[in-house]
């Protein structure tokens, strides 16, 4: 039975009827019935026109996309080799719409042919192949396709920007996008909503969001795609609160909302279960990009429970809110529950992408878990998702964080593209391996290859200055920053200030602290234990104050900072102050470093009975620093019976730790009881060691790495004059 008969149609249907089939699948958006409707169409003898072809073309790009691959060009192909038989490819909208069908396919090159075919063109045609460029992300040639555009001397309408505008919502065409703009104000085209309502998400986008405000307010009847629009600008600048403002003037003017705006208020922020709630009374929850969205909200802010069951509750499943989930249980370290969602991943037929692989390795961190970190790697090398940098960087990562840098160096070597985002990820990886000198040797090759260092490269380079105390090179990378006007804000002045910090400069580290406009809590974390490692005990807990005083709210780590800096003062009262501040004000529960700082404090001013008690009151159990914090307090005041059962309880935690050994060792010798000190050096070289090394590094003029690093800078002279620089270490046993 032929399509025709089986909707009741007459035997031997005319072209109307045909006509009629092509307009249903239109709006029913069923392309794939629309092909074999013109085989019988065909098959009837009956010749199409124009009009056929163009809702035939129509038909097949109702639903169509660049996902629907191989079949669906093809069948763009045979639409197009009709065509081109019947001579209605010399019809102007009838190319148009078929070079509008290769764009939604992805198949730039074969619309750029049918374009650069058309014995005509209209202004509808530049607007469809500059659209089509736009929507693939080729934002560029969309650009250089407006000025031909205009050079050809067609004048663009208001569709025309509309298409174009978006591709200039990045930095780097925003001279573009004002250009455009202007062009808009001369032409008056700016005048349209629609103009305006672009040229404000470019600008907002651009985190210019004065201009975006300044088009806002110029416009005369704000609809919702305008209220949007304010909204998901502040949402994505952080400015959550003028979003939510925004949201309530658009309600307080009768706008109804629709599902981009959910979407853009949890884009924003919002609290995921009032936005929920709006969405059940405005009728929207069967919406699937507001579904998605809340269940991606509910899973981000860690409430695994109510995203699994609105996930369950949805008609359709698609891997964005399941990617969603299963990234909410990796961030916890949950990864049995990650393996569970997985395999209903599997069950459902669906294939995971980078991004699901990528939010699975980051989970892997826990070095219980690295078998299931290598089980994915595997199952990345036979799906071919390791080949994707995004995948390959994350396997970089896990590697480097469990020491396994050799695999982490074979895996960036076999990578056919080299982006500055892999770069930095090897580097990082050998820094987080303790192995700096390494990081500085792949920063030379990436150099060599072309790439410059971004802010990330910066100051993962300068964490490694730390580790090996090069002050030189840190020195240098700094003078970059500065000369490239690189932002000296949050990471890179926190990697300058610890860089400094550890390579004995912490006058220099104050400098870039007052340097920075508005530093973040991290920031200021750092300066507090800068200060605290120096003994500028006063500063620190100065620099606590004007941080409550700038209104930013002190983590476990600021608090690790104070409680050191009363430590080395010797400030007992005001180390068990701002304990009780921690917990009482902040609700910040102490951990083991806390609790070994205060032990410590206690145990340094004589006050060991008060050590003792707090110990016995923990609400978690003690590990060996607390108790070593303690035994270290009994060998400043000599109490050697309670350093004796100290030391049988750290001996039982850590027997092969040689620290305990020292300190009993230590405590022995003041007391004279040198029979005692044997004993315990023998159990200490028993246990496999007879103390710790240590290691002096010394400096000499700089590293030959640093000769090639930033060859083109002006400071650097002639880099061939200083090959012949040494690094020397000295390793005392």
């Amino acid at each position: 039975m032929n399509v025709a008969s089986s909707i009741g149609l007459s035997a031997k249907p005319n072209l109307s009827h045909f006509h009629s089939l092509f307009k249903y699948y239109i709006d029913t958006k069923i392309p794939r019935r629309a092909l074999l409707t013109f085989r019988e169409l065909l098959d009837y003898n009956e010749k199409p026109n124009e009009f056929t072809f163009a809702l035939l073309v129509k038909a097949c790009a109702s639903s169509c996309s660049s996902s629907f691959g191989f079949k669906a060009t093809l069948e763009a192909n045979q639409i197009h080799t009709h065509l081109i038989k019947s001579g209605a490819d010399q019809f102007v909208h009838l190319s148009t719409v078929l070079l509008d069908f290769y764009m939604k396919l992805g198949c730039l090159t074969v619309a750029q042919q049918v374009f650069d075919n058309m014995p005509e063109r209209d202004v509808v045609s530049w607007n469809a192949l500059i659209c089509g460029f736009s929507r693939n992300g080729y934002h560029f040639d969309a650009v250089d396709l407006f000025v031909r555009m205009c050079r050809e001397g067609f004048s663009p309408c208001h569709t025309t920007l509309v298409s174009l505008v978006p591709s200039c919502a990045r930095h780097e065409l925003i001279f573009q996008g004002k250009t455009i703009h202007g062009f808009g104000i001369k032409s008056g085209l700016d005048l349209h909503s629609q103009v305006k309502n672009s040229l404000t998400s470019m600008y907002a986008r651009c985190a210019d969001l004065e201009a975006a405000e300044s088009l806002f307010q110029e416009i005369v009847e704000k609809s919702v795609v305008s209220w949007n629009t304010m909204i998901g600008a502040y949402g994505q600048n952080g400015f959550f609160s003028d979003a939510m403002l925004y949201f309530k003037q658009m309600r307080e003017g009768n706008v109804e909302a629709n599902e981009v705006t959910m979407v853009c208020l949890l884009s924003a922020n919002a609290n995921p279960e009032s936005t929920h709630c709006m969405v059940i009374k405005t009728g929207l929850i069967n919406k699937c990009s507001v579904n998605t969205s809340l269940v991606c909200e509910y899973a981000r802010r860690g409430n695994s429970k109510s995203s699994e069951m609105l996930y369950k509750s949805l008609p359709q499943r698609n891997l964005v809110p399941l990617t969603a989930i299963l990234s909410s249980h990796a961030e916890k370290g949950n990864m049995s529950s990650v393996m569970e969602w997985f395999a209903q991943l599997q069950q459902l037929d669906m294939k995971p992408d980078a991004v699901t692989m990528v939010s699975i390795l980051h989970g892997v961190t826990d070095p219980a878990h690295f078998g299931i970190g290598l089980a994915f790697h595997s199952y990345g090398l036979k799906s071919g998702l390791s080949i994707d940098n995004l995948v390959a960087n994350g396997l970089i990562s896990m590697y480097s964080k469990f020491d396994h840098i050799e695999a982490a160096f074979s895996l960036f070597f076999v990578m056919r593209e080299k982006p500055l985002i892999s770069w930095n990820s090897l580097i990082s990886g050998c820094v987080q391996s303790g192995r700096a000198t390494d990081a500085f040797e792949v920063f030379c090759q990436m150099k060599m290859h072309g790439h410059g260092p971004d802010a990330i490269t910066i100051a993962t380079l300068l964490s490694g200055c730390g580790q090996l105390g090069h002050l030189q090179f840190g020195e240098r990378l700094h003078n970059y920053v500065l000369r490239n006007n690189i932002k000296v804000e949050s990471f890179v002045g926190t990697a300058l200030i610890d860089m400094y910090t550890k390579c004995g400069r912490i006058e220099r580290a104050e400098n870039v602290f007052k340097s920075i406009k508005d530093p973040c809590l991290v920031t200021w974390n750092s300066m507090i234990s800068g200060y605290s490692l120096y003994g500028f005990e006063h500063k620190a807990l100065s620099c606590f104050s004007e941080l409550r005083e700038q209104g930013l709210k002190p983590d476990h780590i600021t608090f690790l900072g104070v409680l050191a800096a009363c430590t080395h003062g010797g400030l007992v009262h005001e180390g068990k102050k701002y304990f009780e501040i921690m917990r009482k004000e902040f609700n910040v529960m102490p951990g083991l470093q806390h609790y070994a700082c205060l032990v410590s404090l206690l145990g340094r001013a004589g006050l060991l009975e008060e050590a003792l008690i707090l110990i016995k009151d923990m609400e978690i159990k003690p590990d060996f620093a607390v108790w070593g914090a303690l035994l270290n307090a009994c060998c400043i005041h000599q109490e050697i019976k309670l350093g004796e059962y100290l030391a049988k309880k750290l001996f039982l935690l850590d027997n092969s730790s040689g620290g305990f050994y020292v300190l009993m060792s230590n405590l022995y010798a003041i007391k004279g009881k040198w029979d005692e000190v044997a004993k315990v050096r023998k159990m200490m070289r028993e246990s496999g060691g007879d103390g710790c090394s240590g290691i002096s590094v010394i400096e000499v003029n700089s590293l030959q790495y640093m000769n090639t690093t930033f060859s083109n800078d002006a400071e650097m002279g002639n880099s061939h004059s200083h090959r012949e620089d040494l690094e020397i270490s000295i390793s005392n046993r």
